[in-house]
């Protein structure tokens, strides 16, 4: 939903109709986790996924009829032993809610981008009505601050209290609430957090084409150099933020945290050793360096006089990447790329085809009951999904 935001908001603008599809949960084994979601435009334009194709013109035809009435949906795909039925194929279950994007839900669609495009941690709750209901209302949450309301002052108190617990996750999560009638509410939340930052030090062709599949990973890229020729915005159009400065002295004056991801590649002694014992001694997602194994061995020699630990020194990816036969700064960037995501996921990065198991982790989404609407403050809980970028 978050990707697709600006979408729904410039049609919504131009007093176009629209419809969001979501997935809020998933059982088994599916293509996507919670919070993927398709656009429907009233002209036919659909944006985004839901399953990655196996119900995709089923959800599509949904969200059409969403449109023409104006009562959102709530439905769940499953595996489906009828060719010609629609189902997943790769066995999981999904549940998918749609609705038509109406004038108060947009407005707080809009706060919620807003805070996301200024780094901030939101949370956006959506009321998914009963059968044959009219579509609820929306809250968008943020640290100091929400707008939009979920149409009882009661359950408002309730839901803003489990967003605020939910700030600095990117999970998504529905919730039931028991408000002592039959029809219990229930809330989709959406929990934004800031993109995961990938910091590339150096400003080379290398660098460059990791900065790049860094963005297409969903990361906010910053590309940091001390040599002001050739650290430009035009040499990496990819790049958030393109910084002149020694690396270690930039690092040591940012802000990080344990989503990050560090690459240094410049392979100079006086570049790379001060910046990676900055690096080694933060609780970082992943440190990576390029060079070759004889620069290597030089790099741990001097990074251990420096004082880095052997327990900081084996968290160093370097030479970076997996073993995939890389020789242009391209092949390079995706051999990273496949290292950052076994790492991130707790994989080994060999070839599906040499191995059992589950190819996609599973059990993504929950449906948590919350307490009474009114009661106060909930206590913290745990988290659904797994974290993404």
């Amino acid at each position: 939903m978050r990707d697709l935001a600006p979408h729904v908001l410039e049609w919504q603008a131009a007093g176009a109709p629209c419809a969001i599809a979501s997935v809020v949960a998933v059982r088994g084994s599916a293509p996507l986790r919670p919070g993927a979601a398709m656009c429907v435009h009233a002209d036919g334009t659909a944006l985004g996924s839901v399953s990655g194709g196996c119900v995709e013109a089923a959800v599509y035809e949904l969200a059409r009829e969403v449109l023409a009435s104006g009562e959102p949906r709530f439905v769940s795909f499953g595996p489906s032993g009828d060719v010609f039925a629609v189902g997943l194929t790769c066995g999981g279950e999904i549940d998918v809610f749609v609705q038509a994007v109406e004038d108060d839900t947009a407005r707080v669609l809009a706060a919620a981008h807003l805070a996301a495009a200024a780094r901030r941690p939101v949370v956006l709750v959506r009321v998914i009505p009963e059968p044959g209901g009219r579509a609820g209302g929306a809250v968008a949450v943020w640290e100091n601050g929400h707008l939009g309301s979920t149409g009882s002052p009661g359950l408002d108190l309730a839901v803003l209290a489990d967003a605020r617990l939910m700030l600095g996750q990117d999970t998504t999560t529905v919730r039931t609430y028991d408000n002592g009638v039959r029809a219990e509410p229930r809330m989709l939340f959406e929990a934004w957090a800031p993109q995961p930052r990938l910091l590339v030090f150096g400003a080379d062709a290398h660098a460059a084409a990791v900065s790049g599949i860094g963005a297409f990973l969903g990361y906010h890229v910053t590309v940091c150099d001390a040599r002001a020729t050739f650290t430009t915005p035009e040499r990496f159009p990819h790049a958030d933020e393109v910084v002149v400065d020694w690396p270690h002295r930039y690092l040591a004056g940012t802000r990080t945290d344990d989503r990050a991801v560090v690459c240094v590649m410049t392979h100079d002694a006086k570049f790379d050793v001060p910046v990676l014992a900055e690096a080694l001694g933060r609780p970082l997602a992943y440190v990576g360096a390029l060079g070759s194994r004889r620069t290597q061995a030089r790099r741990v020699r001097e990074l251990a006089e420096a004082g880095v630990s052997p327990e900081a020194l084996a968290r160093l990816h370097a030479p970076m990447g997996l073993d995939l036969g890389a020789s242009t700064p391209q092949e390079t960037a995706v051999s990273f790329a496949a290292e950052l995501v076994a790492a991130r996921s707790g994989r080994g990065g060999r070839s599906l085809s040499l191995l059992d198991g589950p190819i996609r982790p599973t059990g993504h989404g929950v449906v948590v009951r919350g307490r009474p609407a009114g009661t106060g403050p909930a206590p913290a809980r745990a988290g659904a999904g797994l974290p993404s970028v």
